[in-house]
């Protein structure tokens, strides 16, 4: 059964059943530096090779072969036309106060906003690559999401004056991000598996029973919200939410309810296509009537984790990872060949690295560098993140993916649909 906070002023701990649950499916003179040793990069390339194609090899994935190819190849075209950043503020009459995510960029545009999803790709509280085509299937899949749901709960959506690009009401957000969660899995610090495999039962609120293993479903799904402290999200429990005023009790049990509803919903989706919505998260606002209305996005493979149904009971009991269709696949990856919240993002890393060099020369004293650099993402890791993004879309959607047209640069495009839509408004 779903579980919602009762609308009361004490939210006390709840307790899952216990029962066995089975898934169904000093200084010196000389300059040092010294930095950690990593498997070489043909190594990591290999390596990478070896798990995609055996991922691959029985997968749903790779059921239409002709298409993972043509995408695959449409992705490795498009790498050096990613787009990474955007700058409307200069090129759009009347935007302004340009916000950067660590994904869409967030413009004012008086009694609206305009938000572009960009092809940046975060994890663990950073960016660490870009994603051909990524911005334009988070954006559409949102709006498909969004129009879905809205028997659930409204939404902030205006238009949707491009592929990458919504514009939406304003709205006051709520600090708070409602993560919604069907099994026990993930490995960034705030995921279920990572803080239940550290020996905690009481999680914002919920207790979880013992002997539950990484990715096995819960017996309920639960809601285990987060806010912000500084650059990185920190659990926080119901009555922690109510007690620092982020929300009060009412508004607490009414987005609560529709993010558990979202969710049931979502999973019926999923499975009818033939997959598993594992977790996701949700964002709300309350526009200037007093509606709170789902903003953000909704379902994306940024947003939530995704498994392939038909292979996840065979690869759970043989103790293996489901077959993931969302960033995962980037998560686990980084994870394996470098500490993804502590190492330096390579470009910065340099130009600190020079400068430091040449500050140190210059005084003519030692400086010892320990900082390892984040490898950078492998072009087969940045092209397969690529298809099961457009593979998860397609599926969800049951439509056909529409690559961009390459005669126009992207930022050209948005700036002009944007200025149009704008106009008319």
């Amino acid at each position: 059964m779903a579980l919602s906070v009762p609308p009361a002023t004490q939210n006390p701990p709840k307790t899952l059943p216990k029962t066995p649950f089975l898934p169904s499916f000093s200084r010196s003179r000389r300059l040092s530096i010294a930095r950690p040793s990593r498997p070489p990069a043909s190594n990591l390339a290999v390596g990478l090779k070896t798990q995609i194609r055996s991922a691959h090899d029985t997968s749903l994935l790779s059921a239409d072969a002709c298409h993972r190819d043509d995408v695959l190849r449409a992705a490795r075209g498009a790498l050096s036309n990613c787009l990474s950043e955007t700058h409307l503020d200069r090129t759009v009459p009347g935007l302004t106060a340009k916000a950067r995510g660590k994904v869409r960029d967030i413009y004012d545009g008086g009694d609206y906003l305009v938000l572009v999803t960009t092809d940046r790709q975060s994890a663990f509280d950073r960016v660490l690559a870009s994603i051909p085509f990524k911005g334009q299937v988070l954006n559409e899949a949102s709006l498909w999401w969004f129009s879905k749901t809205r028997h659930i709960t409204p939404n902030a959506v205006v238009s949707t004056p491009d592929k990458n690009v919504t514009i939406a009401k304003k709205c006051t957000v709520f600090p708070v991000e409602f993560v919604v969660r069907g099994f026990v899995s993930g490995s960034t610090d705030t995921s279920l598996w990572t803080v239940y495999s550290k020996g905690v039962r009481n999680y914002c609120g919920i207790v979880l029973p013992e002997g539950m293993v990484k990715n096995q479903k819960l017996p309920a799904n639960i809601l285990t919200p987060t806010t912000k402290a500084s650059d990185h999200d920190v659990p926080v429990s119901p009555d922690e939410i109510i007690k620092l005023g982020l929300m009060t009790q009412d508004e607490y049990d009414e987005v609560s309810s529709k993010a558990l509803s979202l969710f049931a919903y979502g999973q019926q989706v999923a499975l009818e296509n033939g997959l598993l919505l594992v977790d996701t998260k949700y964002e709300f606002g309350k526009g200037a009537d007093g509606t709170i209305m789902l903003i953000d996005e909704v379902h994306t493979p940024d947003s939530s984790r995704y498994w392939i149904a038909n292979s996840y009971e065979e690869r759970f009991n043989a103790g293996l990872e489901p077959e993931n269709v969302d960033k995962e696949f980037l998560r686990l990856w980084f994870k394996d060949h470098c500490n993804p919240y502590e190492d330096e993002v390579c470009h910065l890393y340099f130009c600190q690295l020079i400068s430091i060099i040449v500050f140190a020369f210059s005084i003519g004293y030692l400086v010892a560098l320990n900082s390892q650099v984040l490898p950078e993402a492998p072009e087969e890791l940045v092209c397969e993140l690529a298809w099961r993004y457009i593979f998860l879309f397609e599926t969800i959607t049951n439509s056909n993916f529409e690559l961009p047209q390459a005669e126009e640069p992207i930022h050209d495009r948005i700036s002009r649909n944007v200025s149009q839509a704008l106009s008319c408004i």
